[in-house]
Formats: structure tokens, C-alpha cells, sequence
């Protein structure tokens, strides 16, 4: 990504975070949504990280992390106003602020501020297409070292176990790619 299109995003992330007016935090292990739930809300994460995960089989697969300084949302649920598959769980004791959508709504009424919504979402998009490629073509060796240089800020603030499921490995794999 472009360094005009880093401050762009930088720039829409710090007028979205500015209409919120409430903080929540989240003590380690808490769920901020479950299956089920509809969740409109947008969040920015001021400290901690949380995962996103969905239930397959009764097995945990985790499909998107946030931390210190990014926004996360249940995106099916925030579009669409209904129950969303997926969980938001605090991976560590996490303050948010938070977003609403009509709160949101109101900001998206000038065309400057639409166009700096759409720059949010395009790269939420974007990443999580280059997930889901690394995923279907790639090997465990490739998806790491796309991840860490994609984002090596994911490895400072999320434990490896989260990681190596994210990426769809084992944590014993991982830890071996992590090995110099």
C-alpha cells in the first residue's frame, strides 16, 4: 500500500474514532459478541487485542485479529443489520471505543467523509482477500512470511497459538517457521 493511502486510511481511522463516545473494556477471555448476536457497532481498539473466530465442528477458527490503534467489526452483521456466524473474544483485557452505526450514518452525510469510509472498507476488503488466497495457494512457510511482513506489529501483540491458527497451522509449525 501507497504512503498516501496509509495516511489517507490514517487519516478517515482518526475522524471515525473522534464520533465515538463511549469506552468499554473487556477483561481477558470476553466475549464482546457471540454467534448469534447482531452487532452494528464499529470499534477501535485504544489497548489489548481480540480475535474474530467462527465454529466449525466445535473447533475455534480464528478470521481476523485486532489490536492497539485498528478498528474491527463484525462486517456481515454491521451491513446486513442481521445475526452474524461469528465471535469477537478478547485475547487480553482490551478498551474500545465505540463507533455506532448511526453514529457512523451521520458522518458518511458529506461526500469527503463517504470517500473516506469506502478507504476503510476497500482495505479491510483487500486484506482479507490476501488472506483467503495465502490460504488456498500458498504454503505454511509462504502464509508466515507473507503475515510477518504484511504485519509484523501481529506478532508483537497476538500469542503464537492465535497466530498458528489463524494461518492454519500447528503452533509446533510455527514455531519452526519462527526459527531463524
Amino acid at each position: 500500500m501507497s504512503l498516501a493511502k496509509k495516511l489517507i486510511i490514517q487519516q478517515a481511522m482518526k475522524e471515525i474514532v473522534e464520533l465515538s463516545d463511549q469506552t468499554i473494556t473487556l477483561d481477558r477471555n470476553e466475549f464482546l459478541t457471540t454467534k448469534g448476536g447482531v452487532d452494528t457497532n464499529v470499534y477501535y481498539i485504544e489497548s489489548g487485542s481480540l480475535r474474530i473466530f467462527v465454529l466449525d465442528d466445535c473447533k475455534k477458527q480464528v478470521v481476523r485479529f485486532g489490536y492497539k490503534a485498528s478498528l474491527i467489526v463484525l462486517m456481515d452483521s454491521f451491513l446486513t443489520g442481521k445475526p452474524s456466524h461469528l465471535f469477537i473474544q478478547a485475547i487480553k483485557k482490551t478498551v474500545l471505543k465505540v463507533i455506532t452505526k448511526p453514529q457512523i450514518e451521520n458522518f458518511l452525510t458529506t461526500e469527503n467523509n463517504r470517500n473516506l469510509w469506502i478507504k476503510i472498507f476497500e482495505n479491510l476488503a483487500l486484506q482479507q482477500m490476501e488472506r483467503e488466497i495465502d490460504l488456498l495457494t500458498n504454503s505454511p512457510k509462504e502464509r508466515y512470511e507473507r503475515v510477518l511482513k504484511r504485519n509484523p506489529q501481529l506478532f508483537q501483540e497476538i500469542p503464537n497459538r492465535h497466530i498458528a491458527n489463524y494461518l492454519r497451522m500447528s503452533a509446533e509449525t510455527l514455531s519452526r517457521l519462527k526459527k531463524p
